[in-house]
């Protein structure tokens, strides 16, 4: 082309001078307008330019769809691979349905979203190492006002602090599935220096949805009484969420009256626990809990529980808390899972009412035939505080921090609830409250919704 005569390098030129201001009034193609590594997605209406992106070495680009330019950037995080993208994925897509329902507003403010990955592919799960730069790269970009996260109670551990120091106040934190209960709270079970820890502040930053762990283990023992279990054997994954269900169950267990045969944890990095089952077999236990993640090798605990000890639906039953209840746990441990039995926070999908049962309906078709998670609803209320509490605010990170704790839900996707000062739900009715029990078969099964009493739920605590 250069070889040619200086008029057609002419014509070329122009061409080129009239595609630059094409993509100028498209509001997009600028790799640098986006900022912090990350090139910005284009779209009706405007791209993502009004906002520094965050780093796309973990974060999709900015997306935007809304009119002009963007003034405020939320993000979401969540492990994006691994066992439990099968559920991450539906709470990334249902934040994108409310915005896009929402033109991209919140109120007066034009807020474009980022979905950030908190997994790695060598780890399978998330990251402590990822959850750290994440929340720093949050932390240091003064358009994220919010985020929706975490799935793992050990990556908001994490996340929390950094996020409560962040300039301006801190940055908000809501999320739809941490049920640690040290988090929001202390006593018994907690480190002594749980929750201050996460609040060097001095000011609160970070809500969840569901409720909290002393409710789940509440809810496990309440029903595993029910399936006559006397004594059981409980074994976790040395994780805060692990260790912290395992305990909730043990304390809710002794006071239902269920015999403690043994606790301990179990080597995720392990290749084998026939070992274990087997010493577990030389008690009288005739149940085991599991309290961790399918992510920390529970396929194999499983398969090692049926091979030593039985079928699940034996002698010698098998629980396990919302950790394992995914699909992925019945897909990595197919014949083996059969008849264990798995809680979750909230009820099944075909028991959401009101705004709940409304946004399934309205949501299904974006997953292209497949079963809709309830971890997708839990994605949406915490997604919709987000936005609620931005909307109400002045744009400023510390004012969507005040007006999150300002939180009052009526008739939401979960139901009706307040959040209160710790930062956990409360005065919920619906299914902020309830916990669902799987059984698995080829397929979660539910067997029953458990709203356990207060009595158990204190005793969990400890």
């Amino acid at each position: 082309m250069i070889s040619r005569k200086h008029g057609w390098l002419s014509v070329l030129a122009l061409l080129v001078a009239v595609l630059a201001l094409i993509a100028a009034g498209c509001g997009g193609g600028d790799d640098e307008g986006g900022g912090g590594g990350g090139a910005t997605t284009e779209a009706a209406g405007g791209g993502g330019e009004g906002v520094e992106a965050l780093p796309s070495s973990s974060c999709t680009a900015v997306e935007y769809e809304g009119e002009g330019e963007p003034d405020l950037l939320i993000a979401s995080d969540f492990p994006l691979q691994g066992s439990s993208r099968t559920q991450t994925i539906q709470i990334v897509e249902a934040i994108r349905y409310l915005l896009e329902e929402s033109n991209f507003k919140a109120g007066d403010h034009n807020v474009a979203y980022q979905s950030c990955d908190d997994s790695t592919a060598q780890a399978g799960k998330w990251d402590s190492g990822k959850c750290s730069t994440n929340a720093q790269a949050y932390a240091s970009n003064e358009d994220v006002v919010g985020v929706i996260g975490t799935f793992n109670s050990g990556c908001a551990a994490i996340e929390i602090p950094v996020l409560n120091q962040a300039p301006g106040g801190g940055v908000a934190m809501v999320s739809p599935a941490n049920t640690y209960v040290c988090l929001t709270e202390g006593g018994p079970g907690c480190d002594a220096t749980e929750p201050d820890k996460y609040y060097p502040s001095g000011t609160r930053n970070y809500a969840r949805v569901v409720a909290h762990d002393a409710y789940q283990g509440a809810a496990v023992a309440e029903f595993a009484q029910e399936q006559g279990v006397k004594s059981v054997y409980i074994l976790n994954d040395k994780e805060a969420y692990g260790l912290g269900v395992a305990t909730n169950f043990r304390n809710a267990a002794e006071a239902v009256g269920i015999k403690i045969a043994g606790f301990e944890a179990w080597d995720p990095k392990a290749s084998s626990y026939e070992a274990l089952f087997r010493k577990i077999g030389g008690t009288d236990a005739d149940a085991v809990f599991l309290g961790g993640l399918i992510d920390e090798n529970g396929a194999q605990v499983i398969k090692d529980k049926v091979a030593v000890l039985g079928p699940n639906d034996g002698e010698v039953k098998l629980f396990a808390p919302d950790g394992f209840t995914t699909q992925q746990t019945i897909d990595e441990a197919p014949e083996a899972a059969a008849g264990m039995f798995m809680s979750v926070a909230g009820v099944p999908i075909d028991e959401f009412k009101g705004k709940g049962a409304e946004f399934a309906e309205a949501f299904k078709p974006r997953l292209g035939g497949k079963e809709i998670d309830p971890y997708a609803i839990y994605g949406a209320q915490a997604a919709q505080i987000m936005l609620d509490a931005i909307a109400a605010s002045d744009g400023s990170r510390a004012d969507v921090i005040a007006k999150l704790f300002e939180t009052k839900v009526t008739d939401g996707y979960l139901g009706s609830f307040e959040i209160n000062e710790n930062g956990d739900p409360s005065g919920a009715e619906g299914a902020v409250v309830g916990f669902t029990i799987y059984k698995a078969t080829d397929k979660l099964e539910t067997v029953k919704t458990v709203a356990p009493k207060q009595e158990n739920v204190d005793a969990a605590r400890g």
